[in-house]
């Protein structure tokens, strides 16, 4: 028998329904709410709940302290802020949005 889990349903193995926003930018920093459901919508995983007036709201599950510890952030301790696989997409990204000839011209100029 295979089990279809609804993307809607609320985790049921989850006791602690109290979380806190953990993402410095946000607007809702250090504040703490009752989790109505934990859902995987528009491709992350989000918690669902009931904001100051009563309205239903959604933040990425990364940005709570609910979602899973990433293992690089214990690792590193405060002593890396980025981790290696980041880095490199970061340069790709950098090398791709250079306009053609930008690297000869710049070799150009340092010699």
């Amino acid at each position: 028998m295979r089990w279809h889990e609804l993307t809607n349903a609320p985790h049921g193995d989850n006791e602690n329904r109290l979380f806190r926003v953990v993402h410095p930018y946000h607007p809702l920093f250090q504040q703490e709410f009752e989790a109505v459901s934990y859902r995987q919508n528009w491709g992350e995983d989000r918690v669902w709940f009931h904001d100051k007036n009563g309205r239903l709201q959604s933040v990425p599950t990364a940005w709570t302290d609910s979602a899973p510890v990433d293992p690089f952030v214990v690792v590193a301790a405060g002593r890396s802020l980025f981790r290696v696989e980041d880095l490199l997409e970061l340069s790709q990204r950098m090398q791709a949005g250079k306009p053609e000839g930008a690297e000869s011209r710049v070799k150009g100029k340092m010699s």
